[in-house]
This record gives structure tokens, C-alpha cells and sequence, in this order.
């Protein structure tokens, strides 16, 4: 049970920046959304870990509000499921055990749902977070982890967006996973001088950190492996 829990405390989500273009019944849809991305940071990256778990519960409250305020915005079907996996990845205890399991299968469908909507949102971001979940959690028949269809999505985010922080980190650090350190050490570095996002400083700086951790580690393991 402490390995399952483990697995989903390492789902991270952090989306690439994108321009707002939105219908005027809408004006004040894209400040409300970039709220709910400067609290998930400030929860993600400073809050102490025993008071996480509210603060996120509180969150996907506030999501889900602004889905039915605003419906059918794929932005927020991301966002969503953003919360819900992170939310996943704080719980412990066998009930909270269950309770990261739906919540992380929730989040895969909303971006399933995403990706029907829109699958060239936020940059073709969804299909990084599909990969993530695909190669975090658990196979079967814990739950539905497939590392040949995480290497599919993020593949494919990669096509999308080459440059972007996150593609480049989550497949450097799923190639590091699988062994293969000379790629995740290109991919790595990559992610660590892609393009800063002006409106997201703080998540920057937190995925930074792990950029940097995960390329040492490989760095580490290819010198181990040498």
C-alpha cells in the first residue's frame, strides 16, 4: 500500500504557457483560471506537507465552481484533473489509498475528455499529462499504468511543443525511469534551458529544481553504469 501511495505522490503537473483568446461572455474566465494556477503552485511547491490536502480539496472546489460557470472550456477539464492528481499524490492511509485511486482515474478521463475537445490545448500539454499518469501510477490490475502507451503521450506531446519545459522533463525523467540515461541526460537539459513562462515564476522555478535533481541522478547512474 506505502508503494501505491508513493507512485501517485510523484504525479506533477505544470502546463506550458498559451496565449488567452476568449468571447466576451468569457472576459473574466482566463484571471479566474490563472488564480486557481498561482494557488496550485503556492500549495504545490510552499505549502508544509500536513496542510496540503485541505488546501487542495478547497481548490478543486474552486475549479469545478468555474467549470460550471463557464462550461465546455477544455482549459478547465485540464486543470481539473491537474488538482485531482496532485490532490491524489498527498493522501495516505488505506481509505486515502482508494480515495488517490479515483481521484488520479478521474483525472485521466477529464483529459481524455480534453483531448477529444481540444487536443492541441495549452500547447498540446494534455497529452504530457496523459504520459505522466500513464508511467506513474500502477498497472494492472492495481491500475491503469501502461509504460509503452506513457511513451506514445508524451512522444506525442513532443511533437507538439519540442521546446517546452514540461515534454522535455517528463520524457527525460521516464527515459531515466526505463534505464536509458544518455537520452534522458539530452532530454533533461533541454527542459532545464527551455523557455521561461513570465506568467508562471514560481512554477518555474519549482520544476526547475526537479529538472535538475532527476538530471543528477541520471548523470549519477550513467557514471554508475560506466
Amino acid at each position: 500500500m506505502k508503494n501505491i501511495i508513493t507512485v501517485f505522490t510523484s504525479l506533477l503537473f505544470v502546463m506550458s504557457s498559451y496565449s488567452i483568446a476568449m468571447a466576451a461572455d468569457t472576459k473574466n474566465y482566463p484571471s479566474e483560471l490563472l488564480k486557481i494556477q498561482k494557488q496550485w503552485a503556492i500549495i504545490h511547491y510552499n505549502m508544509v506537507a500536513d496542510k496540503k490536502a485541505e488546501a487542495y480539496e478547497k481548490l478543486l472546489q474552486q475549479v469545478q465552481q468555474l467549470q460550471k460557470t463557464y462550461p465546455n472550456q477544455t482549459r478547465t477539464l485540464v486543470w481539473e484533473a491537474i488538482i485531482k492528481s496532485t490532490y491524489a499524490g498527498v493522501l495516505n492511509g488505506f481509505m486515502d489509498m482508494l480515495h488517490a485511486k479515483a481521484l488520479v482515474t478521474e483525472a485521466r478521463d477529464l483529459l481524455l475528455a480534453a483531448e477529444k475537445q481540444d487536443p492541441m490545448v495549452l500547447n498540446g500539454s494534455v497529452y504530457t499529462s496523459l504520459g505522466s499518469l500513464y508511467y506513474k501510477v500502477p498497472g494492472w490490475p492495481i491500475s491503469f499504468g501502461d509504460k509503452e502507451q506513457a511513451k506514445k503521450y508524451l512522444e506525442k506531446a513532443l511533437t507538439i511543443n519540442p521546446d517546452g519545459m514540461d515534454p522535455n522533463y517528463f520524457y527525460g525523467e521516464f527515459l531515466f525511469e526505463q534505464g536509458e540515461y544518455d537520452q534522458a541526460i539530452t532530454f533533461l537539459n533541454k527542459a532545464l534551458h527551455a523557455p521561461a513562462r513570465p506568467d508562471r515564476p514560481l512554477a518555474d522555478k519549482g520544476r526547475l529544481q526537479e529538472i535538475q535533481q532527476v538530471l543528477e541522478q541520471a548523470k549519477k547512474a550513467k557514471s554508475q553504469q560506466n
